[in-house]
């Protein structure tokens, strides 16, 4: 039986995250937009909701993913808007989240800034961003940024990466290889 989850992720860009997050086997579904959470963090910022088939990809994956797609250890002037967040929807995620987060800061020189919050609120993105990598791949935008975090995927998560999605990149490393 599939075992369907979900989880909120906020850390640069939505175009790049939800690119990202697409583009993994087992991610059902995933919503652009704003979250807010609660307190001192109850601003809406750019994050992404991610709809998950467990059996297929883990939650801690997706977890390693998120650190690596964004600058998780980086407290810039942009965090308001781009918060650097995992977003919980049960007391148990956020424990899990938690103890995953310890057990990944090895894989960083410098200490993690991702923040566990309890989710919130969402607020979608107008439709016409949504979808935003993949129905404008050649925009100079989305070759300069999202691109590499695709292309990172490619080699550090090409277990959980959908191949075909990402094919376009595969063949233009390919040719560059052959071309020098």
């Amino acid at each position: 039986m599939n075992r369907s989850n979900k989880i909120a992720l906020g850390g640069g860009c939505h175009w790049c995250t939800e690119a990202v997050f697409q583009s993994l086997k087992g991610v059902l579904k995933v919503k652009q937009g704003f979250v807010a959470s609660i307190g001192a963090n109850s601003e809406f910022s750019e994050a992404v909701i991610v709809y998950f088939d467990e059996s297929k990809i883990p939650l801690s994956i997706l977890l390693e993913v998120h650190l690596h797609t964004h600058k998780s250890t980086s407290n810039h002037s942009m965090r308001t808007k781009y918060r650097s967040a995992v977003y919980t929807f049960s007391e148990d995620q956020n424990n899990i989240i938690n103890s995953y987060l310890e057990l990944l800061q090895f894989q960083f020189q410098n200490k993690l800034i991702t923040q566990v919050l309890p989710f919130d609120r969402f607020r979608a993105s107008r439709e016409q961003i949504q979808n935003y990598y993949y129905n404008n791949p050649e925009k100079p935008f989305c070759e300069s940024f999202i691109n590499p975090k695709l292309q990172m995927l490619l080699n550090k998560f090409s277990k959980y990466t959908d191949q075909n999605k990402l094919k376009h990149l595969k063949d233009e490393s390919r040719t560059t290889k052959y071309s020098e």
